[in-house]
């Protein structure tokens, strides 16, 4: 099932996420450093939305409150 997330406070724009029996397929970020944000989404690509939220969530960029990876826990969340 595919997901689209807006994200709130960081460089990127929106989340598209794939997940298919419970395991992330594709996680593709518009806008925000692209080659970071490509790699987050390999490395995220076969783990469980559990997973992938107990190691990103609460990530800060900079001073801001978020980041890219809070925003993908963020996503993985409003999923489940």
């Amino acid at each position: 099932m595919k997901h689209t997330y807006k994200t709130s406070g960081t460089c990127s724009r929106q989340i598209d996420i794939e997940i298919e029996d419970g395991v992330i397929k594709d996680v593709v970020f518009t806008g925000g450093c692209h080659g970071n944000l490509q790699g987050i989404g390999a490395l995220v690509k076969g783990m469980s939305p559990a997973e992938v939220i107990s190691k990103v969530e609460g990530i800060r960029c900079g001073n801001k409150p978020t980041s890219c990876p809070d925003q993908l826990a963020c996503a993985l969340k409003e999923i489940q």
